[in-house]
């Protein structure tokens, strides 16, 4: 590591070890690297206690805990990792030198260009019923690439219907893996199943694994 990467510091919520729970790894034991902080608001948003607080933690400081864990995947999220823009980059290209499969989780409303090319970049765009639809950051769609994930929580029909036409107007299957998941507790689950078998889209159906395990309990 070199020393200017030795002076990144990031303000961290929590660093647990858990299975993954959604995207191309779920079910892999996986560490999880929860950055603070986040300026956006979605009405299902199951992590609030990210957008405060937090602790400030050198870059070595971090790779320390997550090599206790001995575990080959690891995962950056938040809150809204890219919102510690520079001290993330470093983080990401820290963990993939050590080793590690890395994804990063972000919300679609931060640039993702720049970072390290052996990083999966999990990309949610936002639907209309998140709330947060206007902040989806349209020009990251050009950047996607073969390692990378677009995911869509779903609430409702309007948002399927929503997520169907970006599906198809931006050709993004054709680009890397679409992840369709139904907001947990506000669409059944089979509803969802049954819409996408009913259109055969082009996307991987998930439900998020965690939740059904552990419910809402931070650090699982």
């Amino acid at each position: 590591m070199n020393e200017t990467a030795n002076t990144v510091r990031l303000r961290i919520t929590e660093i647990f070890h858990s299975l993954q729970g959604e995207a191309r790894t779920v079910g892999w034991p996986t560490v999880f690297v929860r950055l603070t902080g986040c300026p956006l608001r979605c009405q299902y948003c199951d992590t609030a206690y990210a957008f405060h607080g937090g602790a400030a933690r050198s870059l070595p400081e971090i790779l320390a805990t997550v090599q206790q864990y001995g575990s080959r995947h690891v995962t950056v999220t938040g809150g809204e990792p890219l919102a510690q823009k520079k001290g993330c980059h470093a983080l990401l290209q820290a963990l993939v030198d050590a080793g590690h499969e890395v994804s990063l989780e972000t919300s679609g409303a931060m640039a993702i260009d720049g970072i390290d090319s052996r990083v999966s970049r999990v990309v949610d765009l936002k639907t209309p019923a998140s709330g947060e639809c206007r902040r989806n950051l349209w020009s990251n769609i050009d950047l996607l690439e073969g390692n990378d994930q677009v995911k869509f929580v779903i609430c409702d029909r309007a948002d399927y219907d929503w997520s169907r036409e970006v599906l198809g107007n931006h050709a993004l299957a054709e680009r890397c893996e679409v992840l369709f998941s139904p907001s947990f507790g506000q669409l059944s689950a089979r509803e969802l199943a049954d819409w996408i078998v009913a259109d055969a889209l082009p996307v991987r159906f998930q439900v998020q694994l965690h939740k059904l395990l552990w419910g809402d309990v931070p650090g699982r």
